[in-house]
């Protein structure tokens, strides 16, 4: 009997044992899972719940501040000229077609008619580095009363500037275009001292 209260004892406080343990680990589970998710935290950038790096990209170059001095003395005088170019508009048409327009800038402008064709002559201000050709295909299309426009070339029109003057025609297969800017002539002569108030400098 003795040895068998004495295995009875042995049996519990080993259940004992077990229980302690398992207690011991349900309290330091919390603890370890909190200890961790604060390390977690600790590595990550704040405001950045993924942990991404938020460093900056390395700067891969100086920063673009325009032409330089030596760009701007080798294009001086094809800039100049281009600046005298832009100021007239001096253009023929060939194609058919009924229209009829003229402009004293864009709010005091009308047009009306369509045609389609090819042109010839001084294409008038370009409004962008890149020059205009002398001849091409040209197409204008609708009614255009001051900022009202409902008229479209699509992609072939005239491109006239909202500073510019002139008018034109298009009568059954000859036309013609005919404007001058004023703006461009302030361009011009801003440009002399290398003022680019167009912004179509090379």
């Amino acid at each position: 009997m003795y040895i068998h209260e004495r295995e009875e004892l042995n049996g519990y406080r080993g259940s004992k044992a077990r229980c302690v343990c398992l207690n011991g680990l349900v309290l330091l589970l919390p603890l370890a899972l909190a200890a961790g998710g604060c390390a977690t935290v600790s590595r990550q950038a704040p405001g950045n719940p993924e942990g991404a790096a938020t460093q900056a990209a390395p700067n891969s170059g100086s920063e673009d501040n325009g032409p330089g001095v030596l760009h701007r003395f080798v294009f001086y005088a094809p800039n100049r000229i281009l600046d005298v170019v832009d100021v007239f508009r001096l253009r023929a048409r060939l194609g058919p077609g009924i229209a009829v327009g003229a402009r004293a800038t864009k709010a005091a402008s009308g047009f009306i008619g369509t045609y389609a064709g090819v042109y010839a002559g001084l294409p008038g201000p370009r409004m962008r580095r890149i020059p205009r050709l002398p001849a091409g295909l040209e197409s204008y299309n609708g009614v255009q009363v001051s900022v009202a426009d409902v008229a479209t070339g699509a992609g072939m029109g005239p491109g006239y500037s909202p500073t510019e003057f002139g008018a034109g025609a298009q009568l059954m297969i000859v036309g013609f275009d005919i404007g001058l800017d004023p703006y461009e002539i302030l361009d011009f002569a801003t440009g002399l001292v290398m003022i680019d108030l167009r912004e179509d400098d090379w």
